[in-house]
C-alpha cells in the first residue's frame, strides 16, 4: 500500500475525489478525529462543528483546548487531543459572533456580536454571568493580561468601550475614535494601552492612565488594516492589511515616526485577515483571504512556510505558547490545527533559513569606522555606533529594545 504525499501548501480537493459531503448539523458537531493527518509534511487536524464562517479560534488552557466562535451564532470549546467539542454554547447571541476571548486566570469566556451585546459566560457551567448591550455592532474584543478589564469596539460610531470584567460596568467610552470601522482592538501585555486599527488605515494607542490617545499612526497601508498584535514585551506591534501585507512597528524606540513600519514582504497573494505572535516573539503567524496561513521567522523577518488546506478565506489565527501548534479559522466552517513541532526539518524551511541567514546585519560605526553586528529588529536611525563608542559617549546613546531571539 502506498501513501500519497500531499503538498502542505496544496488546496486541491481531498483524496478519493470530490469535495466535502454536507452533513446534518448534529453529525457535523460530532465529527472530529483525534489523529493527526500525516498526508502532508505538516501534520494537521480538522475541527468540524460550525455551520457557518468560523470568525475566531483561540488555543487556550495550556494548549489543550480551542475556543471558536462563528457566524452561526454559537461558540464551541474543543478538546485538542480528540478534536471533539466539549461544550457548545448556543443562544448567547442573535447574530454573528464577531470575536471571542478568554479572561486570563479564569474559566470565563467573552463573546461580542453584531447583535450589539457583549456576553461573559462561565465555561464550566455554561451560565451567563453578565451581558450588556452597547451602542452598535460589536466588531472586536480583548482582555487585559490581569483579567480585570475588557475592551470592545462598536460600529458605526467607531466607539471603544473599556469595561469591568466582573460586572460589565462601562468605565470609559470613547466615540469617533477612528474615521471608519474599527476592525480590531488589543490591550498591550502590560495593560497600559489599547491598540486599535481601522478601515481608515490608521493605528491608535489609547493610554489607560492618561485616558487619551498618545500615539496616532498613519500606517501607509493601501487598504483596510484588519488586525494587530503585540509582542509579549509590548515593544513591537504587527499590523495586517487587506493590501496583502504586514508591517512591524517599533513602539519602544519610536523609529516609525521617521521611517514608518517595517514591511514584511512576499507572504500572501490575498488580503491579510489576521496575525498572531508566539510568546517568545520568534514566530509570527498570519492568515489570509487567499486561503493560506503563513509562518514568519522574526530573526530574519522573512516568511518560512505557507500552509494550504482551507477551501475558503482564513479569518483568524493563533499560536500556542510552546510554538508547537497553530490554529486557523476559516469561512469554510472549519478550524484547522497545524503541528509545527518538526517544522524545522522540512526541506523548504531549511532552504529558506539558509538563504536568509541569521537575520544579523553589519553596520559601520560612524565614530570609529569599525563594523559591528546588529539584529534587523534593532536597526534604526539612532543605532549608528558600535557598543564601545556608545559606552564612551553615554549621553548620545539611546537604548534599543533587545533582539527578539
Amino acid at each position: 500500500m502506498t501513501t500519497k504525499k500531499i503538498d502542505p501548501l496544496s488546496v486541491d480537493e481531498p483524496p478519493h475525489g470530490g469535495g466535502e459531503v454536507e452533513k446534518p448539523e448534529e453529525e457535523e458537531r460530532a465529527a472530529g478525529g483525534g489523529e493527526w493527518s500525516r498526508e502532508s509534511q505538516v501534520p494537521v487536524k480538522m475541527l468540524r462543528g460550525h455551520s457557518d464562517t468560523v470568525t475566531a479560534a483561540r488555543l487556550c488552557f495550556n494548549n489543550s483546548r480551542v475556543l471558536s466562535c462563528s457566524s452561526d451564532r454559537s461558540a464551541i470549546l474543543w478538546d485538542v487531543e480528540s478534536c471533539r467539542p466539549l461544550k457548545v454554547f448556543d443562544g448567547l447571541h442573535g447574530r454573528t459572533i464577531s470575536e471571542c476571548t478568554l479572561i486570563p486566570n479564569s474559566n470565563r469566556m467573552v463573546t461580542v456580536s453584531w447583535d450589539k451585546k457583549m456576553v461573559v459566560t462561565d465555561l464550566e457551567t455554561g451560565q451567563t454571568l453578565w451581558k450588556c448591550k452597547l451602542g452598535g455592532l460589536l466588531t472586536s474584543c480583548s482582555s487585559s493580561s490581569d483579567g480585570r478589564l475588557l475592551v470592545c469596539t462598536a460600529d458605526p460610531k467607531s466607539s471603544v468601550y473599556i469595561i469591568d470584567s466582573e460586572d460589565g460596568k462601562i468605565l470609559h467610552h470613547i466615540s469617533d475614535h477612528h474615521r471608519s470601522t474599527i476592525t480590531r482592538c488589543r490591550f498591550d501585555p502590560q495593560s497600559q494601552r489599547v491598540a486599535t486599527v481601522s478601515a481608515d488605515r490608521g493605528i491608535k494607542l489609547w493610554d489607560m492612565q492618561h485616558r487619551e490617545t498618545t500615539v496616532s499612526i498613519n500606517s501607509n497601508h493601501n487598504n483596510v488594516v484588519s488586525d494587530c498584535c503585540f509582542t509579549n514585551n509590548g515593544h513591537f506591534l504587527c499590523t495586517a492589511s487587506w493590501d496583502k501585507s504586514l508591517k512591524l512597528w517599533d513602539l519602544q524606540a519610536g523609529g516609525f515616526r521617521s521611517h514608518g513600519g517595517t514591511l514584511l514582504q512576499s507572504g500572501h497573494e490575498g488580503s491579510v485577515s489576521s496575525c498572531s505572535f508566539s510568546v517568545d516573539a520568534d514566530l509570527l503567524v498570519s492568515g489570509s483571504y487567499d486561503r493560506t496561513v503563513a509562518l514568519w521567522d522574526m530573526s530574519t523577518l522573512c516568511q518560512t512556510l505557507i500552509l494550504k488546506g482551507h477551501s475558503d478565506w482564513v479569518t483568524d489565527v493563533s499560536v500556542s505558547a510552546d510554538r508547537k501548534l497553530v490554529a486557523s479559522a476559516s469561512k469554510d466552517k472549519t478550524v484547522r490545527l497545524w503541528n509545527l513541532e518538526n517544522m524545522e526539518e522540512i526541506p523548504e524551511v531549511l532552504e529558506k533559513i539558509a538563504a536568509e541567514g541569521t537575520g544579523v546585519q553589519i553596520l559601520k560605526c560612524e565614530q570609529c569606522g569599525k563594523p559591528f553586528p546588529v539584529s534587523r529588529l534593532q536597526t534604526s536611525d539612532l543605532l549608528t555606533q558600535c557598543v564601545f563608542c556608545r559606552l564612551k559617549s553615554p549621553s548620545r546613546y539611546r537604548p534599543q529594545p533587545p533582539p527578539l531571539l
